[in-house]
């Protein structure tokens, strides 16, 4: 005798509901409560895009990228956001990480708009603030651009004011400091203000030999889960396609968003999605031969303070079609 003749069709379907709801596996993400990364995970969870995919996400914020690396280190959390070079580096220790592309946007030098600066050369002696701390990669790409292109010691020549992406963008804005290397979402805000960019990081890392195409950030999720639940993890790369597709060309999705975003001008906000337009990376896999690149840069500008063992790319670091 069926459960549908037992309790009739009503009260079968909502059983079944339920136990399908029970077996819908659940996606726990900890991010920057105010990071970019937001925005996406709001356009997935709004339009359902998680579940079209078979999962259910929870976003939870944290204070800043070290509590999400702690949870997710201790198992507390299933996914978080950082950069490609941080899970080499895990790999290399051995702990099986695995990179899913998320945004290839970095930041830049900004100056005011009336400074007489043209390019890095002219910040001798000037103080420059940078977001993050000596190894910031942004700062390490600069510091080898300058060297190469104006046989210039950018550390040396300077001098350095390090501290968090809002302390940056407000000793800027007051002339605090001569010039600013913060993140891309700052950048947008500092150039809305009316200051403008000196040299971007992309630009800097082209002329190096590298591929600004090469996504930095991405969501980092354990091989474990690769292996056990590859659906899921292949669903959380799918959703973020799709979440990008729609924040590349839909106006509307944006106007939603902009309560969150924390933009106090329009010209604010429009550079902001502008600028996360620009750092969508393109689909397909990932150039291994040139993030190999990078992270050989990295490693003879940070050492093993910022790549620790990985002197070479860990296979399996990023997550590829058909992965």
């Amino acid at each position: 005798m069926t459960i549908t003749r037992i309790l009739g069709g009503a009260a079968a379907a909502v059983i079944m509901a339920t136990a399908a709801l029970a077996e819908t596996p659940v996606l726990r993400a900890s991010v920057l409560k105010f990071g970019t990364v937001n925005w996406e995970l709001d356009t997935i969870t709004h339009h359902g895009l998680d579940a079209e995919q078979g999962f259910d996400l929870e976003v939870q914020g944290v204070a800043g990228s070290s509590a999400a690396q702690i949870a997710f280190q201790g198992g507390e959390t299933d996914v978080i956001v950082s950069d490609w070079l941080w899970v080499a580096r895990q790999r290399a220790a051995g702990r099986d990480y695995v990179f899913i592309p998320y945004s290839k946007a970095v930041g830049g030098v900004m100056v005011a708009k009336d400074s007489p600066a043209q390019s890095l050369a002219d910040l001798k002696g000037t103080k420059i603030g940078i977001a993050g701390g000596p190894l910031d990669k942004s700062w390490l790409i600069l510091r080898a651009y300058a060297e190469k292109t104006h046989g210039m010691d950018l550390a040396g020549e300077t001098e350095q004011v390090f501290g968090a992406p809002p302390l940056i963008f407000k000793s800027a804005l007051s002339g605090e400091v001569g010039a600013a290397i913060n993140f891309w979402h700052f950048m947008a805000k500092m150039e809305a203000s009316g200051m403008r960019t000196l040299i971007d990081v992309a630009e800097a890392a082209t002329d190096l030999g590298l591929d600004p195409e090469t996504p930095l950030l991405g969501y980092v999720i354990t091989g474990e889960m690769l292996r056990e639940q590859p659906d899921l993890v292949n669903g959380l790369a799918a959703a973020s396609r799709a979440a990008k597709d729609m924040l590349a060309s839909d106006d509307a999705e944006w106007d939603r968003l902009r309560a969150r975003m924390n933009a106090k001008t329009d010209a604010e906000f429009e550079a902001l999605k502008a600028g996360f337009r620009a750092g969508i990376p393109a689909p397909g896999p990932v150039d291994e031969a040139a993030a190999a690149r990078m992270l050989a840069l990295m490693a003879d500008l940070g050492g093993e303070a910022l790549i620790g063992e990985a002197t070479e790319l860990p296979q399996g670091t990023f997550l590829q079609s058909g992965s």
